[in-house]
This record gives structure tokens, sequence and C-alpha cells, in this order.
């Protein structure tokens, strides 16, 4: 059969946990084959977690079998799912949306209700942690070649799709999608729509517009100062030298924001100019 897929791992569940989940893996799989992506996203927050689990799980070979384990329903009447994708990938977790921004990034093909097969091994399953008994096995299965239709019948999947940015003239809105462990903020505006430099106006929520420089790297910001750059989602982001802009802006995820920039600084007009020129 050849070499087993890699089986990535995000969750918000911590080491700890994490650790539990592996050693159900590790029971048939061997080692090498597990990666573990993330264990510390936010609690509870399906929607950033999302965001993450895709930023990090397409970047792998087709074919991963990848675990998203954010669940604050757990125990309750929630689905657990595993998907396939169009390019070889499965998908596996709570049908709470988390798997669906990268399911549609793979190619959504089908999805499954996974039904409990054998009991954890002592003999029990615990209400408060499928991912240790439910999805880490389900994984280890489509790992060693089980079909995910194996696994269930067919399930009509929540859909969870990301916020999208609004521009207008000199003006763009979207949402702050993920604060990082520096306290920076990831919105969800396209790094393209960023003045290359210059200052822009940024509102955070319906706090008052404040002006920023626009750079191309942190070391560009004077110590403690706020700015704008893109980040390396490819998305803009606000962030402060040496410091947590999320503290200094009282931000978190899911806070609305707002950019104004100059006629003369616009990534519209600009490209305009380049195209008179050219």
């Amino acid at each position: 059969m050849g070499e087993r897929p890699l089986i990535t791992l995000t969750t918000d569940i911590g080491a700890a946990y994490a650790a539990q989940m592996k050693g159900v893996l590790y029971r048939t799989v061997p080692p090498g084959v597990v990666v573990d992506l993330a264990h510390d996203l936010p609690a509870h927050a399906v929607r950033e977690g999302a965001f993450l689990f895709r930023h990090m799980a397409r970047t792998f070979p087709a074919g991963t079998v990848h675990v998203a384990l954010v669940d604050p329903g757990v125990g309750g009447l929630r689905a657990p799912l595993a998907i396939q994708c169009r390019d070889g990938s499965r998908l596996v977790g709570p049908d709470n949306g988390v798997l669906m921004p990268l399911a549609r990034e793979l190619g959504f093909g089908s999805a499954h209700r996974i039904v409990p097969g054998p009991r954890f091994p002592e003999g029990r399953r615990s209400s408060t942690f499928d991912g240790r008994d439910l999805f880490a096995p389900a994984a280890a299965r489509l790992a060693g070649g089980t079909p995910v239709a194996a696994l269930g019948p067919r399930h009509e999947p929540v859909d969870l799709k990301l916020p999208v940015p609004h521009r207008r003239g000199e003006a763009a809105t979207g949402e702050l999608v993920h604060v990082d462990r520096f306290g920076n903020l990831i919105t969800n505006l396209p790094a393209a729509w960023r003045p290359a430099s210059g200052t822009v106006r940024f509102r955070l929520s319906r706090g008052p517009f404040r002006t920023l420089r626009c750079v191309e790297a942190y070391s560009d910001l004077d110590f403690d100062e706020v700015g704008v750059l893109a980040s390396s989602f490819g998305l803009v982001e606000v962030a402060r030298r040496e410091g947590p802009a999320a503290e200094v802006l009282g931000a978190v995820s899911g806070d609305p924001v707002a950019f104004r920039w100059d006629r003369a600084g616009s990534p519209s007009r600009r490209a305009e100019r380049k195209t008179r020129r050219g």
C-alpha cells in the first residue's frame, strides 16, 4: 500500500490533552506520521480556528489526513464528521463549520457522519473528549486506507464562510480574523489593498480613526509604534514594534475594522498611474 499519509492535528485543547490523542494514534500509525500544527488555538473560537486551520493545513501534501478540534459543542447534538476532498485529503472533526473553509479550498467532495467504532481501549468513551475517542481513531483508520464512506452515512455539513472584506473608493471595511501570540492584528483585507507607503486612517470597532504609517517590515517602525504592513497570511496586519498592538488598541478577534487612505496613496490610483506610464 506504500507509505501512510501524514496526519495533522490542530486543536485548542493544549499539549496534555493532545498527547492523549497522539497516544491513540501511535497504537496503529508509525512514528513520524503525526504532525502537530497547533494546540493553542483560542478556546472555543470556531471561526478563528477555521481561519488558522485553513492557512496552516493547506500547505501540506495532497492526501494528508487533517484533524481539527475546536469543539465547544462536544457531547451535544453536533455530528462527528469526516470529509473527502477532491485532492485526496481527508478532514476529521466536529460538524460546526471548522472544517469547511479548508474543505472548499482543497475541493469539497463528500461528508460522512462518523459512526463510533470499538470503544476506547479502557472500555469507556468520554462525553467530553471526542478528539481522543472518535476523531483520533477515525484519522488512524483513514491513514491506514479505510475510505471516508466506510466511517458512516452521508451527511450535510454545517457550513461556515469566513468574513468577506468590502472596498469602495479610498475606503475599506472588514474584520479582525486573528490576534496572534505577539498581539498583532490580522485583518481579512488583502495585503494588495494596503498602500505601499505613506499613511492610512484605521478604526477598530466604533473607536476613533488613528493615523498609522504603512511599512514593509516590523523593523521599519519606531519602538512601540503601531503601523500597517502585509502579514505572512497575505492580509493587512496592524502591528506594534516589539509589543502587542491588541493590548494598546483593546482589540479582540471578530472586531470590525475600517481603513481610509488618501487619493494619492490609494492602491487603485497608484495602479492607474503605473498603467498610464507603461
